[in-house]
């Protein structure tokens, strides 16, 4: 898949920048920003050329034939989003059940303009004492990246505000939906 990746990035003129540092092998990944149906492909393939094992989190209803087998390939991991459930603590316990696992979270929480973003990222980041990477799609650019990992403080005004002005001025898609433009 990296070779195939590769080669859809250089025919429709996109390019990957940043990776992983070594040594992390647990992260959330926020994503943003997130305007387009397109972005879940740009992110895939370039997980796919970087090599990082992304995983997305998916309705446990859906995990049914004749899907499971293509939502599991491409990541998917169940979630019971049922109310008497806590999302924040399953997801931490997927991180303490695994040697692995880069969680790909959009923050916006839609496609559509969202002028508050959904937190949760921030505390299974804190709660499962991993770092947050910052990854980009930026259409002007033609670039899909990963920052340097933040490790959040426990301050999480004072934290997104750095989030905030890593993504302010980023390139959507639909530059209209996205609230740091």
């Amino acid at each position: 898949m990296k070779l195939i990746s590769k080669f859809i990035y250089f025919i429709f003129g996109w390019k990957a920048v940043g990776d992983v540092p070594d040594g992390i092998s647990k992260a959330v990944l926020i994503i943003a920003p997130h305007t387009s149906n397109l972005d879940f492909y740009i992110g895939t393939l370039y997980t796919w050329i970087r090599g990082i094992p992304g995983n997305v989190l998916v309705k446990k209803e859906a995990f049914k034939w004749p899907l499971v087998g293509i939502i599991k390939k491409l990541g998917g991991i169940p979630i019971d989003r049922s109310k008497s459930n806590s999302k924040v603590a399953q997801i931490v316990n997927m991180f303490s059940e695994r040697e692995i696992l880069f969680l790909a979270i959009t923050p916006e929480g839609t496609r559509k303009r969202n002028d508050n973003w959904k937190m949760g990222f921030y505390h299974i980041a804190v709660k499962a004492n991993v770092p947050i990477l910052l990854c980009y799609i930026d259409y002007k650019l033609k670039r899909a990246g990963i920052g340097e990992p933040f490790w959040p403080t426990g301050n999480m005004e004072e934290d997104f505000k750095k989030i905030e002005d890593f993504y302010r001025g980023r390139n959507a898609k639909h530059p209209e939906f996205f609230n740091l433009n």
